[in-house]
């Protein structure tokens, strides 16, 4: 059975949960988590502090050390908001990797709301109506509205506790002119994105990490350990009430109430705050403490990579299919001609199998590729493949990686005259491995692309006979339509199918 771990390292917390995968389903045999206030300093001057990065690097030995003993076969290291804004981040990742040998990634806000959605939806139903999920964490705060399993809208805002906090509270308690401050901070952060929440009517917030865990146990006057168990309800008056009662009250007097910490003291009057401004901003009753969050967005990741059949994999996969059509949309590509040149691709992959021997996951970034390989034209025809290029591998396309985008957008990169390089920059950037299977996968998008030179969908589909050094492509036409365009356009790619797979391409119509 494998075991998975996800680590999170974030602005006030560092946390870990270990998972054993059993009959497609994680169960959770390790948790811990710790205080480290790695973005104290950073929000202030942009640098992780010696003190800081030392108790970080501490925890996290110690938690590979735990996962070690869980037999944890796969690890994850992310890190969030602290770490986008450090300028000596790479100094930090650096000490990790030598005291640990992991390797923490960066992502960025958007990647993180999508890894908590796939951490709720993976564990609970929530059913068909919109939902708002809150992530409000040390540096940022991620919203996303989901709705039957698809997420329609999400943002990340600066709006921390641990930031917030180290920006506009400098006294104990807060006087009336720093909330004041902070509120109206809060507002300007909130506005547009308040209206565009508004807009899809949710009517359930879902907040996950320490403020909501807090203000929950507030609430319910219970111990926090016993919140971070199930989930809890917590009403818009209360949050309100709660919040202006806390920011009325000293670091010592906030440790003394049930369910807080001295370190959760510090900031908790900031996420409060945010709390009880969003409630009111987006018209909710109130928010549902969920003790899930971003490290079971990552082993749901991890399980799903690794197991085609958990709950997790169909959520995955639906992300990646939504992102790749509303990246299309937004870039005005033809969705009818995309769709049916991804159709040939893929049929191409299952057909030519024996001949390209691509590893299995190619099919996706194939996939992909062929999507949105005319992204490009909407900037500039002159030179769409490089424009392509460009907006693939830097855009935040939900479910891939940077460096799966940096893949797709090297398949989709080569269709016009030009050839891929090992000295080039979008081939360099690849793994060895990567470079001779991205070579390959782009000669099977160019005769996708060729199977549909007329742009009508004349070609449904082909079957391929291949024998010793030759492949014939056996095209399958709607009707009796003409596909000598597509013909031609086919025999203009035999040099290149020769270089790369050594073999002599013909094609004719069935």
């Amino acid at each position: 059975m494998p075991t998975f771990a996800a680590v999170d390292i974030g602005s006030n917390s560092v946390r870990i949960k270990v998972a054993r995968l059993v009959r497609h389903r994680l169960v959770t045999i390790h948790e811990d988590r710790e205080v480290t206030r790695l973005g104290k300093s950073v929000f202030k001057n942009g640098i992780l502090t010696p003190s800081a990065m030392a108790r970080t690097v501490e925890v996290l030995q110690r938690f590979h050390k735990a996962a070690q003993r869980k037999g944890a076969q796969v690890v994850r290291v992310v890190a969030t908001s602290a770490l986008r804004d450090a300028r000596n981040g790479s100094a930090f990742m650096e000490w990790v990797r030598s005291a640990t040998g992991w390797k923490v990634e960066i992502i960025s806000g958007l990647e993180e709301g999508r890894l908590i959605h796939l951490g709720l939806l993976s564990n609970m139903r929530l059913g068909l109506s919109p939902v708002l999920m809150v992530d409000l964490g040390g540096g940022s705060c991620e919203l996303t509205v989901s709705a039957a399993g698809h997420i329609l809208y999400t943002i990340s805002l600066p709006l921390g506790a641990v930031r917030l906090t180290e920006e506009f509270l400098k006294h104990d308690p807060p006087t009336s002119k720093e909330l004041r401050r902070l509120r109206s901070f809060i507002e300007k952060e909130m506005g547009r994105t308040a209206r565009r929440i508004l807009s899809f009517k949710p009517r359930v917030m879902i907040a996950t990490s320490g403020t909501a865990a807090v203000l929950a146990a507030v609430c319910s006057g219970v111990h926090k350990s016993t919140v971070r168990e199930s989930m809890q309800d917590v009403p818009r008056a209360k949050a309100v009430k709660i919040a202006a009662k806390l920011a009325r009250l000293k670091v010592a007097q906030r440790t003394a109430l049930s369910g807080i910490g001295p370190r959760r003291a510090e900031i908790v009057v900031a996420g409060a705050v945010v709390f009880a401004e969003l409630l009111e901003k987006c018209h909710l009753r109130g928010f549902r403490y969920s003790p899930l969050g971003l490290r079971d967005g990552l082993l749901a990741q991890m399980a799903a990579d690794y197991d085609q059949r958990t709950r997790s994999r169909r959520q995955i996969e639906s992300d990646r299919w939504d992102a790749l059509l509303a990246t299309g949309k937004n870039y005005r590509v033809d969705p009818a001609y995309s769709q049916h040149v991804r159709t040939l691709a893929l049929d191409l992959f299952r057909r030519l199998r024996p001949v390209h021997n691509l590893p299995p996951e190619y099919a996706e970034w194939l996939s992909a590729a062929a999507m949105l390989h005319e992204v490009g034209i909407y900037i500039n025809r002159y030179g769409w493949h490089r424009h392509g290029y460009y907006v693939i591998a830097n855009s935040e396309i939900f479910g891939y990686t940077a460096y799966e985008r940096a893949l797709i957008a090297a398949i989709a990169r080569y269709l016009g005259n030009s050839r891929p390089a090992a000295a080039q920059k979008p081939m360099k950037l690849l793994r060895p491995a990567d470079r001779i299977h991205a070579s390959k996968a782009i000669v099977l998008l160019r005769l996708a692309r060729a199977l549909n030179q007329s742009r009508r969908g004349l070609v449904s589909g082909v079957s391929a006979q291949i024998k010793g050094g030759k492949v014939r492509l056996v095209l399958r036409t709607k009707g009796r339509m003409d596909a000598e365009l597509e013909l031609w356009s086919l025999e203009k790619e035999r040099n290149y199918f020769r270089e790369i797979f050594g073999r002599e391409l013909e094609a004719g119509v069935s």
